[in-house]
């Protein structure tokens, strides 16, 4: 008989405890113990990835492109790539903008001129691009000075 899910969640809380890595991932707003320890398993070394779009482009965080003759077209978010990781990467993209007012003035702007799941996946895209960068240089996730919002 398999283990309740509380009992997965607490193993996966534990090992990303343990994992420098994943420690330095739980510092990225959206990014919790399933997430960072799923991203550390799928992507493995992410210097791999030349750059954090290369990686949000795996993960299918980026809209397709169709372009040629210097004409760029883009259509929507291309969902190929690995399915559980960019979901949980929507998920918790979802989650933060249920605080947008707290969260940037880039999340504020972005949600008064996209609609909502536009802006869910872009926020998923700029966590997998910062997923990179923590992960490739060895570094915290240092957030932004909030910046007062008007009235």
């Amino acid at each position: 008989m398999d283990a309740p899910a509380s009992t997965h969640d607490a193993q996966l809380a534990e090992h990303a405890k343990r994992d420098e890595t994943c420690q330095r991932l739980l510092t990225i707003p959206g990014i919790g113990p399933i997430v960072a320890t799923a991203l550390v398993a799928t992507i493995g070394d992410a210097k791999t990835f030349t750059s954090g779009r290369h990686l949000a482009a795996w993960l299918g965080l980026v809209p397709r492109q169709n372009s040629s003759g210097g004409k760029e077209r883009l259509g929507g978010i291309s969902k190929t790539g690995d399915g559980y990781v960019h979901r949980m990467l929507v998920h918790g993209a979802r989650a933060l903008l249920r605080w947008w007012r707290t969260s940037s003035p880039w999340v504020v702007k972005l949600l008064e001129r996209s609609p909502v799941n536009v802006a869910v996946a872009a926020l998923a895209n700029k966590t997998a691009r910062i997923a990179w960068a923590v992960i490739t240089y060895g570094e915290t996730y240092r957030r932004p000075s909030l910046v007062p919002i008007g009235p």
